[in-house]
C-alpha cells in the first residue's frame, strides 16, 4: 500500500469522528446524535466503514460491490426513518463529499508534496464510486419515503426537489411513476383566501396529479391568509401551441408561451380549489425551474383574480408586462390607481372595461358577455371616457385603461394602504 493510502488508513478513525461532529454542529436535524448514543455509534461506525473501504478499493480502482451499495442504501433508509428532510439529506451528502476531499488533501500534504501518482489513482476512483454511493444512498432514502408518507406528500417532495435542482428528483419521480422531461411549465395559482387543506381537497389534488402527470405542492402561506399552489406541467415535443408564433420568434421575443394542455390543467385545478385565484406561468428547462418559479409567482401577483367558474386562464409575461413594470414604479402605479378611483364612481365601469378588452373590443361579444344591450355598453364606454378623459377604444385607452383594469382586478391595491 502506498504512503497516501497508508496515511488515510491511519487517520480513518479521527476523520470519521470529525465527520459525525460536523454533522451535529452544522445540521440541526442531526442534533439527536448528542442525545442518542446508539445512533451516534451507528453513524460513527458507518463513517469509519466507508473510509476503510475507500482505502481497500481505491489502490486497484476496484468498484464498490453490491453489498457495499446495499450498506450505503441502508444508511439512507435509516436517515429517512428518522424523519430527515430532503434539505438536510442534501447537506449531509455535501458535507460528506467536502470532508472526504479535505481528508485526501491533508493526507497528500502530509507526504510533503509526494505521492502524485497515488493521488491521481485516488481521484480516479473517488469520482465515479462516490457518484454510485450517493445514488445508493438516495435510493435507500426514497424507499422509506415511498412506504411511509402519503402519495400527495411524495408528489410535494418531488416538486420541491425539481425546483431546487436536487438530483433525488429522479428517484422520487420513479417512486411515483412519473417521467421527467427536459422542460416544464411552472404554474402558480395565487389564492387570496387559501383553502383548508383537508382530506377531500388532497384527494382531489392527488387525482388531478395522476390525470395531468403534473407534480404540485402548496407554497408558503401569507400572513393575510393567502397562499399558492405550484404545479409543474411537463413539456414534451410539440407541447407549445403551434399557432402562437413562428418558431424562430419563440426563444427571444415571446418567452413563456402557453402549452396546449396548460389551460385544461388550470381549469381543473381551479375547480378543485373552488375559489377565486390568479394564475401566472413560465416555462424553463429542468435546470432553471427556480427562476421560472420566481417569474410565474410575480406574474400571478400581477394577473387578475377570477372565479373558478369564470374562464380562468394562465397568464404569461406577455400578458402582464405593463402591469409588472407599473408595480415597480410607484409614480405610475399611483396614477393608474387614481384613474381607477374615477371609474369606481360609475355603474360597473371597471367590469365593463374588463369584458371589453377581454373580447378584443368587439361590442357585440362584450354586450353578450355582460348580458346587456349594445346601447347600454356604449353608454358605459362614454361614461368611462367622460370620467377619465380617455376614450376606451383609442390607442391611449387600450394602453392605459386595460392596465388600470388588470391592476384593479389583481387585488394589488387592496393589499397596500
Amino acid at each position: 500500500m502506498g504512503s497516501l493510502f497508508a496515511e488515510l488508513a491511519r487517520q480513518a478513525s479521527t476523520n470519521a469522528r470529525r465527520e459525525v461532529e460536523t454533522y451535529t454542529r452544522e445540521i440541526p436535524e442531526f442534533g439527536f446524535l448528542d442525545k442518542d448514543p446508539r445512533a451516534r455509534a451507528e453513524a460513527l461506525e458507518h463513517a469509519l466503514w466507508f473510509r476503510r473501504r475507500t482505502v481497500e478499493l481505491s489502490p486497484d480502482n476496484t468498484e464498490l460491490s453490491g453489498d457495499d451499495l446495499d450498506c450505503i442504501a441502508s444508511m439512507g433508509e435509516l436517515r429517512a426513518r428518522a424523519g430527515m428532510s430532503l434539505d438536510a439529506r442534501q447537506r449531509v451528502l455535501r458535507v460528506h463529499t467536502e470532508l472526504m476531499l479535505r481528508e485526501i488533501n491533508e493526507a497528500t500534504e502530509a507526504q510533503r508534496g509526494g505521492g502524485v501518482d497515488e493521488l491521481m489513482r485516488m481521484m480516479a476512483w473517488f469520482a465515479p464510486q462516490g457518484e454510485r454511493g450517493i445514488g445508493a444512498y438516495r435510493q435507500g432514502f426514497v424507499r422509506v419515503l415511498r412506504r411511509r408518507i402519503p402519495y400527495t406528500e411524495q408528489i410535494a417532495l418531488l416538486t420541491r426537489s425539481l425546483l431546487n435542482g436536487d438530483p433525488i428528483s429522479a428517484e422520487l419521480a420513479e417512486a411515483v411513476d412519473m417521467e421527467l422531461p427536459d422542460h416544464y411549465a411552472v404554474a402558480v395559482f395565487r389564492i387570496p383566501d387559501r383553502p383548508t387543506v383537508d382530506r377531500f381537497l388532497e384527494s382531489e389534488i392527488g387525482a388531478l396529479v395522476k390525470s395531468h402527470r403534473a407534480p404540485v405542492m402548496w407554497g408558503p402561506e401569507g400572513g393575510d391568509g393567502s397562499g399558492e399552489l405550484v404545479a409543474l406541467l411537463p413539456l414534451f415535443s410539440g407541447a407549445v401551441a403551434a399557432g402562437d408564433a413562428p418558431p424562430h420568434l419563440v426563444p427571444d421575443l415571446l418567452p413563456d408561451l402557453t402549452p396546449d394542455h396548460l389551460p385544461d390543467l388550470v381549469r381543473d385545478f381551479a375547480h378543485a380549489l373552488g375559489r377565486s385565484c390568479a394564475v401566472g406561468t413560465a416555462t424553463a428547462p429542468l435546470a432553471e425551474l427556480a427562476d421560472a418559479l420566481d417569474r410565474a409567482r410575480r406574474i400571478s401577483r400581477a394577473a387578475p383574480l377570477r372565479r373558478a367558474s369564470a374562464r380562468l386562464r394562465p397568464h404569461t409575461l406577455a400578458d402582464v408586462f405593463v402591469e409588472l413594470a407599473a408595480a415597480d414604479v410607484p409614480l405610475v402605479d399611483d396614477w393608474l390607481r387614481t384613474v381607477a378611483r374615477r371609474l369606481e364612481t360609475g355603474p360597473d365601469l371597471l367590469v365593463t372595461l374588463d369584458a371589453y378588452y377581454r373580447h378584443d373590443m368587439h361590442r357585440g361579444a362584450t354586450a353578450t358577455a355582460l348580458n346587456v344591450h349594445t346601447r347600454t355598453l356604449d353608454y358605459r364606454l362614454r361614461r368611462a371616457r367622460d370620467l377619465t378623459g380617455i376614450d376606451p377604444g383609442s390607442t391611449r385607452g387600450v394602453r392605459t385603461l386595460s392596465a388600470v383594469v388588470t391592476r384593479h382586478l389583481s387585488g394589488a391595491w387592496r393589499r397596500t394602504p
